[in-house]
């Protein structure tokens, strides 16, 4: 009785079916903020059906197929999907057939949180046993507990029986020391960022190792050439970064060095894959791709704080552009402390165009690590947890104002905003590209998307370029440095695009690298 009263009270009720649809439309663009057309030509097509009959509701489907498909959007979604084909088919080397030698075993230096989860993805999603190595027996069990969570929630999930998850589990092995190592083909570490600390550790995996062990490198910004310059076989040094939390991330970045041997780079784009990764793979340099275009972005969110713009406002901003998350959330995930340090060497290695805003001193002497410690430029307290699982918006510690020294405000123009960062993205992502980080505008879309939220239906930075233009960016940009200064000083390769009309795909494509050798000379 209750559905039936639910049918003709609602569906049957063009009062009941308006206020059906509006709701649902709420929900819809509460999920795409109106940046894909899809959903809402759907909710559109059913209102017709159920007002208009059948037949009314099959033409419009069949309309408003033929408009979506063609739409930016889709050109957009289906590069996507190619670039991931490609991608599957790639094994990361100038060789298509570059030997690819087998991994029967994985080594794991640092059970933290990156440790645990790269040893999770390793034993229960590549089916290889995995030694994790940490410097005390309360780590190593530490780091157990946290890969047995993830097993158990696959059992929760009947992803796999407690039977499976015994059998995965007992792959994963514990040490304090070296012994066990001889055997593993790939150690990767996961340590901190200390140049000293991983020279040490790859010196170790050497002597205890086999003479052709890979030694991979999780760091997020030390060059990897820096990394293995101590090394007795530089040729099998290479960098492996993952995204947290690695469970769920699906990125996998793979540095290599002038001097990574193809047989290296092979076999570590097919652990990878192994793993469950989507994998791209770049020239070494400082912050490899992904942090060095990550860097600049987070660094504009600090500058817009400092110009006094209220915290949600700026993520709100972002979300609604089309961002996962915003980047003030985003900093405090990945912590306000790890984002310095980081922001730290990339000023060191690019100068003023990197420098950052005063204020995080402030922040990091107040003790405020982000989420990690429940301090950060959000309230992680109980109230808070409260607010948020009850459908509410995450609150604002209003006290970091004042460390700042600013009084917050919610005057600017979201877009503009949103466009400032993005932005800041695109132009080092160009960067990148020209001087030969990237191997392909495809691996730089890729990277961008699939490992820092990129707006997927702008279909990257590279894409995005070539829809809007390469003449269009650079004026913007350049309107952007009259306003803010040498931090927006336009890639020399859009410059020399929106020169000539070039673009990143297609015919008469630029290659990567084009201005390397004139970064060189500099």
């Amino acid at each position: 009785i209750k559905e039936v009263a639910m049918e003709l009270g609602l569906e049957r009720n063009p009062l009941g079916r308006h206020f059906v649809f509006n709701k649902a439309l709420e929900g819809v663009t509460g999920q795409t903020h109106g940046n894909y057309p899809a959903p809402e030509r759907i909710l559109d097509v059913v209102r017709i059906g159920l007002a208009e009959g059948i037949e009314a509701g099959l033409r419009a489907e069949a309309e408003a197929f033929g408009e979506l498909v063609v739409s930016p959007v889709a050109e957009q979604l289906m590069g996507i999907h190619f670039a991931m084909t490609a991608l599957k088919k790639d094994n990361g080397t100038d060789d298509p057939y570059a030997e690819i030698r087998a991994v029967r075993k994985v080594g794991m230096l640092g059970a933290g949180l990156m440790g645990s989860g790269i040893a999770y993805v390793t034993s229960a999603i590549a089916k290889i046993p995995v030694r994790l190595k940490d410097r005390d027996h309360e780590g190593v069990g530490r780091g157990l507990l946290a890969a047995r969570k993830l097993l158990d929630e696959r059992v929760e999930r009947r992803r796999m029986t407690a039977l499976q998850r015994d059998l995965v589990f007992a792959g994963i092995s514990g040490a304090t020391d070296y012994r066990g190592f001889h055997g593993c083909d790939v150690v990767i570490e996961a340590v901190f960022e200390d140049l000293e600390l991983k020279r040490k550790m790859v010196r170790e995996v050497e002597e205890a190792g086999h003479d052709e062990v890979i030694f991979a490198s999780n760091t997020s910004s030390i060059p990897i050439t820096e990394i293995a310059a101590e090394s007795s076989h530089p040729e099998t040094v290479i960098g492996m970064h993952y995204f947290s939390p690695v469970h769920k991330m699906p990125l996998l970045e793979i540095i290599v060095t002038e001097q990574t041997a193809p047989w290296v780079t092979a076999t570590c784009v097919a652990l990878g894959k192994k793993q469950g990764k989507t994998v791209i793979v770049v020239n070494d340099g400082v912050g490899f791709y992904t942090t060095r275009v990550l860097s600049p972005y987070m660094n504009e969110a600090a500058f817009i704080l400092a110009e006094g713009h209220a915290i949600d406002h700026l993520d709100e901003a972002l979300v609604n552009f089309g961002w996962p998350v915003g980047p003030i959330t985003l900093m405090d995930e990945v912590g306000i402390d790890v984002g310095e340090k980081v922001g730290k060497i990339v000023h060191e290695a690019f100068g003023e165009r990197l420098a950052p805003p005063a204020g995080v001193e402030a922040l990091i002497a107040d003790g405020r690590l982000g989420r990690k410690n429940g301090r950060g430029f959000y309230r992680y307290d109980e109230e808070a947890r409260k607010i948020a699982k009850g459908g509410g918006k995450k609150p604002v510690d209003a006290t970091v104002y004042a460390l700042l020294g600013v009084e917050p405000h919610r005057d600017g123009d979201p877009e503009q905003l949103a466009l400032r960062c993005t932005l800041s993205f695109v132009n080092e992502a160009a960067r990148c590209f020209g001087e030969g980080i990237l191997r392909s505008a495809r691996d730089g879309d890729i990277g961008a998307m699939f490992g820092l939220g990129f707006p997927p239906f702008l279909g990257g930075p590279f894409r995005y370029v070539d829809r809007l233009g390469a003449a269009a960016v650079v004026d913007e940009i350049e309107r952007l440095k009259g306003q803010h200064g040498v931090r927006f000083e336009p890639a020399p390769i859009l410059i020399e695009m929106a020169r000539k009309g070039g673009c990143f795909y297609g015919e008469g494509a630029v290659a990567p690298g084009c201005h390397k050798e004139a970064l060189a000379q500099s």
